[in-house]
C-alpha cells in the first residue's frame, strides 16, 4: 500500500530496509527479522551472493575455526571496534547456522572452513532458505539511490528535560523513482573489489550524502608490481614453504611463512596478499621492498654447510648444473644472475665470497614494490566509513538515527583465511539484532 505521499507502506511490526544482498546484508536480514521485524532486503543484481559466490575460487571461504584472539589479530583496521560484534556472533555460531541451514562444512588447513561439497553456492543457498524461513521479502534487480531522512526530537544526553532535533531514517529512495518507507536501514553494499559483480561504491556515496567521512577506499588483498625484470621470466613459478617479508624504508612492516607466485607483472599468492593489506600503512610507497626466503628452515650457517656438501660431491661439474637439489629449475637461471657467479664456472674454482653471495641471494631474494594491482584483482577493500562515526555495540550511525552500517561499508579489513567474511557475519548479524522493536 501507498501512503498520500507516494512512500509505499511495508505493512506489520517495525520495517526494515536492508541495502545489499551479500554477506552482511543476508546475515542482517535474517538477524533483524528472527527478533520480529518485518524486512525488505533489497539487491541490485539478478540473485544474491554474486561475489559470495566467486569468493575462495568459488569454494566460499566462509570464516576461520581459529580461537577469539586470533580473530582480532587477523583484522588489520580497527580490531578493537569488532569487540561487540565477534562477541555477539562468532565463528563458531556462523558455521553452527550453515549447518543448522543444510549446508555441511569442513576445515582445512590454516583453519579455514568451506562447504563440504567445495561449492559456494551451497553457502548461498543455505543462507537463501534461512532468509525464506523467516519471512525475509527479497526484491532483486532493485537498485537503492538514496537513504530517505526526516527531522525527529529527541531528549539530548545528559540535559535532562531539554529536547533537540535529529535526523532520523524514513525510507529508501529507489532508482525508479519508488519511495519505501522503512523505521531502520542497514546499508550493506559492500566495497569496491570486484566491479564485475555490481560493486561500484554505491553505499559510500549514500553514507557520505547523510553526513559521514571515508577513510580512502584502496585495494587490499591484491597481487603487487614489482620492479625487477626477472620476475617476469618466472611467471607462473609457485613456491611454498618461503618466508616473505615486507619493509619500508629497510623497518620489518610485515612477515609470514607460506606459499607465493611469480606473475608476469610482480608477485601473487597467499603470502603477498596479506602483505598487500599492510602496504598502505608505508608512507613513502617508493621505498617499500619485500624480501622471500627460500630456504627459511636453514641458518646461514646451515646452507653453508649444505653448499659445501653438494659442492664437495661435484667439484668438476660446473656451477650451473648443481644447484637442482636446492631451487626449483625455472628459478636456477635468476639464482645465477644474482649471485654474480658464473655459471660455467666449475665447483672447485668458487670462492668462499661467492658462496656467501649465494647464500645471501637464497635467504634475501629482493624485489622493490612498484604498487599494487587495482580493485578488479583485489579481493576486498580497505578504508570505508570511518568506524568513529558508528557505535561499536549495535553498528547504529551516530550521526542518523535508524542507519545500521555492515560489512565492507566499515574500515574494516583482515587478512586471507575467512576473517573478512566474518567480519560480514559478526557486524551484519550484530546490526540486524540491534534495531529496537
Amino acid at each position: 500500500m501507498r501512503d498520500v505521499g507516494g512512500m509505499e507502506r511495508i505493512s506489520s511490526m517495525n520495517r526494515v530496509i536492508v541495502i545489499g544482498g551479500g554477506a552482511a546484508g543476508m546475515i542482517a536480514a535474517y538477524a533483524a527479522a528472527k527478533y520480529g521485524h518485518r524486512v525488505v532486503l533489497l539487491e541490485q543484481n539478478e540473485k544474491l551472493g554474486k561475489k559470495l559466490y566467486i569468493t575462495g575460487k568459488g569454494r566460499c571461504n566462509v570464516t576461520n575455526a581459529c580461537e577469539e584472539e586470533k580473530l582480532f589479530e587477523s583484522v588489520v583496521s580497527n580490531p578493537k571496534f569488532l569487540y561487540s560484534a565477534f562477541s555477539t556472533f562468532d565463528n563458531i555460531q556462523i558455521m553452527e547456522l550453515l549447518r543448522e541451514a543444510g549446508c555441511p562444512l569442513k576445515v582445512e588447513r590454516g583453519e579455514r572452513v568451506f562447504p563440504v561439497s567445495d561449492h559456494s553456492s551451497d553457502i548461498i543457498a543455505a543462507l537463501t532458505r534461512l532468509l525464506h524461513r523467516s519471512g525475509v521479502e527479497i526484491r532483486l534487480r532493485t537498485k537503492a539511490k538514496s537513504i530517505l531522512t526526516g527531522k525527529r526530537s529527541v531528549l539530548a544526553e545528559g540535559d535532562e528535560g531539554q529536547e533537540q532535533e535529529r535526523d532520523q531514517v524514513t525510507g529508501v529512495l529507489l532508482t525508479d523513482g519508488q519511495r519505501l518507507e522503512a523505521d531502520a536501514v542497514v546499508l550493506a553494499t559492500g566495497g569496491l573489489s570486484y566491479p564485475t559483480t555490481g560493486a561500484t561504491g554505491s553505499g559510500y556515496q549514500m553514507a557520505q550524502e547523510l553526513g559521514h567521512t571515508l577513510r580512502p577506499c584502496t585495494p587490499a588483498l591484491t597481487p603487487m608490481e614489482v620492479e625487477e625484470s626477472w620476475c617476469a621470466s618466472l611467471q607462473g613459478l609457485s613456491l611454498k614453504n618461503v618466508r616473505l617479508t615486507m619493509a619500508c624504508g629497510g623497518k620489518k612492516v610485515w612477515q609470514g611463512f607460506g606459499e607465493m607466485l611469480f606473475t608476469h607483472f610482480g608477485i601473487s599468492g597467499p603470502l603477498v596478499l596479506t602483505a598487500s593489506s599492510y602496504y598502505y600503512k608505508c608512507k613513502d610507497k617508493k621505498q617499500v621492498t619485500v624480501s622471500v626466503d627460500l630456504k627459511p628452515a636453514l641458518t646461514a650457517e646451515q646452507l653453508d654447510r649444505r653448499l659445501l656438501r653438494d659442492f664437495e660431491e661435484n667439484q668438476n661439474k660446473q656451477f650451473k648444473n648443481v644447484l637442482g637439489g636446492l631451487y626449483p629449475s625455472k628459478l636456477i637461471s635468476v639464482i645465477i644472475g644474482l649471485s654474480g657467479i658464473e655459471a660455467d664456472k666449475k665447483i672447485h674454482e668458487i670462492t668462499r665470497q661467492e658462496r656467501s653471495r649465494l647464500i645471501e641471494t637464497t635467504k634475501n631474494l629482493n624485489m622493490r614494490v612498484t604498487g599494487l594491482r587495482d580493485f578488479a584483482e583485489a579481493i576486498i577493500t580497505q578504508g570505508g566509513v570511518k568506524v568513529k562515526e558508528v557505535n561499536p555495540s549495535t553498528m547504529e550511525s551516530k550521526i542518523i538515527q535508524g542507519l545500521y552500517l555492515a560489512g565492507e561499508m566499515l574500515d574494516l579489513d583482515a587478512v586471507t583465511g575467512g576473517f573478512n567474511l566474518q567480519i560480514a557475519w559478526s557486524t551484519g548479524y550484530l546490526a540486524g539484532i540491534s534495531i529496537p522493536l
